[in-house]
């Protein structure tokens, strides 16, 4: 099963992605921002509120499929500054159970789309009907 995924908020902003991608049992979500919803306006209040809006923005999606973050079991995480890895930190686990956070990689990028100071790019474990 292939399936590509996009809501109305998605659809608005005309990205030249989908939303997520559904292949079998897991769901791709692409890198989400800390954008408002349905626009390309990124949240302001520096790294905490971009952080907690990107989580936002993540739970949409999961929500919108069925899911929640206790089915994430990936994430890949990109800053735009690395030392706002601990804020970043503080909001992010903040969404998971502690024991059970998924595994993660995190590079520095020299550059987000908008500008943005976090991108975060997930996998969800569907594994039950919809």
């Amino acid at each position: 099963m292939l399936e590509f995924i996009n809501s109305p908020e998605s659809k608005a902003v005309n990205l030249p992605f989908s939303q997520a991608v559904r292949v079998g049992d897991i769901l791709y979500l692409s890198g989400a921002l800390g954008s408002r919803p349905g626009t390309l306006e990124l949240v302001a209040g520096g790294m905490e509120a971009e952080a907690r809006q990107t989580m936002e923005n993540i739970g949409a999606v999961l929500k919108e499929n069925g899911l929640g973050f206790a089915d994430v079991f990936k994430c890949t995480v990109m800053l735009a500054d690395m030392s706002k890895w601990a804020e970043f930190n503080k909001v992010y686990v903040s969404y998971f159970d502690p024991d059970r956070l998924p595994a993660r990689s995190a590079f520095g990028a020299n550059g987000l789309a908008l500008g943005a100071q976090v991108e975060l790019e997930c996998w969800a474990y569907i594994g039950k009907p919809r």
